[in-house]
């Protein structure tokens, strides 16, 4: 279990797909807290996964689409995306967004 991550450890980023760079905080035994480095002009294609999501951007602007609902989010913006849900997002301008799972996802630890 990983408690604690100092905020100006830019160490341990993975690269998840072409201009999206993801690195888990923390994690306990019910959630997991990820950020997301999000260049412009990327995507994160249509996906589904067992675990809700819960999300916030902290900086840029994204296209998500959660099932059929498309939203347009920008700083400050909050999102939930139940587990099983397919949903993606179109980068518009390099971001930064702040993601919690639960359960923790075993593929991000």
């Amino acid at each position: 279990m990983k408690v604690y991550t100092k905020s100006d450890d830019e160490s341990g980023y993975v690269v998840a797909a072409p201009g999206i760079s993801r690195k888990t905080l923390v994690h306990g035994d019910h959630t997991m807290m990820t950020r997301f480095l999000l260049k412009k002009g990327a995507l994160i294609p249509r996906h589904c996964h067992a675990e809700e999501q819960t999300g916030c951007l902290l900086s840029g602007h994204m296209v998500l689409t959660v099932g059929n609902d498309v939203y347009e989010i920008r700083p400050g913006d909050s999102w939930t995306i139940p587990g099983n849900v397919e949903h993606q997002a179109k980068i518009v301008e390099d971001s930064v967004a702040l993601e919690v799972f639960s359960p923790p996802r075993d593929d991000y630890r």
